[in-house]
């Protein structure tokens, strides 16, 4: 069954450019690297933006429970950390791990 992780962050309003720009340059490449996850996708959160900052969604998708927890032991220390000393004091982040029941696609 496959596993869509979800991670919502929101960055501070003068720093969005910039971390989005770096999320998808560096970041998100450095993510799928780990051959952990087979897709991606970035997502802005409509009506979310205010003095506090802009939110996003990041969901990837893992194949399996186990191959998501082959990425927790081996590279989510690094990568969130990567993650908080470039942009400490500056987001709020937290992370939804979903099972996903069900695909589907317009037809």
């Amino acid at each position: 069954m496959k596993i869509l992780y979800n991670v919502t962050v929101k960055i501070d309003t003068a720093l969005n450019t910039e971390w989005l720009e770096w999320m998808k340059s560096v970041h998100i490449p450095d993510i799928m690297a780990t051959s952990c996850f087979e897709s991606y996708r970035i997502a802005r959160i409509i009506g979310d933006d205010d003095e506090h900052g802009v939110g996003f969604a990041i969901q990837y998708i893992a194949p399996d429970m186990d191959t998501f927890q082959r990425y927790q032991s081996n590279f989510a220390k690094k990568l969130q950390t990567d993650h908080s000393d470039r942009y400490k004091n500056h987001y709020v982040a937290f992370r939804t791990l979903m099972q996903i029941e069900e695909e589907g696609n317009r037809s």
